[in-house]
């Protein structure tokens, strides 16, 4: 079970991604294409609804390209 800071963590995840892609133009779709991850994965990401992996994280940060301490700040 998550405690409040890690939810936290995630929320900041989650809105990071969110902004990045959004800013960059890419569909939920092409950046998961870019990362190697489902569609609806990076859906679930965004909502908060899955804790992703440091793999999928990395993976992630590779499609928006950045490095995957960007999407914490």
């Amino acid at each position: 079970m998550l405690n409040m800071e890690d939810k936290d963590y995630l929320k900041i995840f989650a809105h990071k991604v969110r902004t990045l892609r959004e800013q960059q133009g890419l569909s939920q779709e092409k950046l998961a294409e870019r990362a190697g991850l489902h569609r609806t994965y990076i859906g679930m990401v965004e909502r908060l609804e899955r804790n992703p992996s440091l793999v999928c994280i990395y993976k992630i940060a590779n499609g928006l390209g950045v490095h995957a301490s960007q999407l914490f700040i």
